[in-house]
């Protein structure tokens, strides 16, 4: 496994960790997890065309040692890991933090 692709594993378990606990802890609904892989979905296709993008008009290139090779257009596959990853810790983390304002009821200033 390329040094990238592991940090990217790391992030994208530590990340499914959180959101497992969200699951034990909070349970939310079925449709919230619908949502969850939806915006994961979304995140990955924007990632895998403007990484390509940028790749091809040579904003930035990677050291080929550090991927795997595995690539979807020019975005290396270890790119997606971070998406994933968002998708997954974000929604987690707010629902094992407890929302905040009108979902619960709540009335705060803005």
């Amino acid at each position: 496994m390329s040094t990238y692709g592991a940090l990217g594993c790391v992030v994208v378990a530590v990340a499914a960790a959180v959101a497992l606990a969200c699951a034990v802890r909070v349970r939310p609904p079925a449709r919230w997890w619908g949502r969850v892989a939806l915006v994961a979905l979304v995140l990955v296709v924007l990632t895998t065309v403007f990484d390509s993008l940028m790749i091809a008009a040579d904003l930035y290139r990677y050291d080929e040692a550090t991927l795997s090779g595995v690539r979807i257009g020019l975005t290396p596959v270890e790119d997606l890991a971070w998406p994933v990853a968002a998708a997954l810790l974000l929604p987690a983390t707010w629902e094992l933090l407890g929302r905040r304002g009108t979902e619960r009821g709540d009335r705060g200033a803005s």
